[in-house]
């Protein structure tokens, strides 16, 4: 039996990395996997749940958008009765120096990365109260708490989610409702992929465990605070960033 056999779990930013991980993880713990992410690209990560013997489906959706969000979790609850878990993962970057940062630079990325978490908790929340039970994780950044030249927008949105999820978490308490954040560090995913080597080898000597992290590496943390073990747990900050920033 899996630890979350009956649980219905929306992950957004589904598509690759580290949304894609903790799909597959939550999938292979017996949850129902709702696969979240702009157009038909979160329909690889479900085909690959459920050939894998796993329960999961496809929604496509853009965050920002926030009747799509609402529809989301309306058909979620239509179709399974019940919402157990919510992963806000997606996010996006658009790295720039300050002085040369275009305001819609920092608007697509506040948008999509904070914005679109106060939309989807703000609607997940109504069916969670009601069963009075629930777990939300919020995927912040290690540039969230240490800040990082050229990425104000993206450190502003990190951060961000931090207070309102710490500030959520107090909310919902009294209705069993718990809400969390993992921070992770450098991942090996497709974007760091494209970063030359000779960069990679110098992000990895800043960093004391002395390589990069894997999606997987996120996916258990989320794991463990989407799971029974963690139900006395809430408004926490777990980091996954190998010793980066202590």
């Amino acid at each position: 039996m899996g630890q979350f056999d009956g649980k219905i779990a929306i992950v957004t930013g589904a598509s690759r990395g580290i949304g894609r991980a903790i799909a597959e993880r939550l999938a292979s713990g017996g949850a129902t996997v709702i696969c979240v992410a702009r157009g038909a690209n979160a329909d690889a990560t479900a085909q690959a749940i459920v050939a894998s013997g796993g329960k999961a489906s496809a929604f496509s959706a853009d965050v920002t958008d926030a009747a799509a969000v609402d529809g989301l979790i309306k058909q979620t609850v239509e179709q399974h009765g019940r919402l157990d878990i919510l992963v806000s993962n997606a996010g996006i970057t658009r790295d720039q120096l300050m002085l040369r940062m275009k305001r819609s630079d920092w608007d697509e990325v506040v948008a999509t990365n904070l914005t679109a978490a106060f939309t989807l908790c703000q609607a997940a929340l109504k069916p969670m109260i009601r069963q009075r039970a629930g777990r939300i994780v919020a995927i912040s950044s290690v540039v969230g708490q240490m800040g990082n030249a050229g990425q104000a927008n993206y450190a502003a949105s990190k951060a961000g989610l931090i207070g309102f999820c710490k500030s959520l978490a107090r909310e919902v308490a009294s209705r069993q409702v718990t809400v969390n954040v993992v921070a992770p560090g450098l991942i090996d995913t497709d974007m760091t992929r494209a970063v030359i080597e000779s960069a990679k080898t110098d992000w990895a000597a800043h960093i004391p465990l002395g390589r990069l992290g894997s999606p997987a590496d996120v996916a258990a943390a989320v794991g463990f605070l989407a799971s029974d073990e963690a139900s006395y747990i809430t408004g926490q900050v777990l980091a996954v960033n190998g010793g980066m920033y202590m």
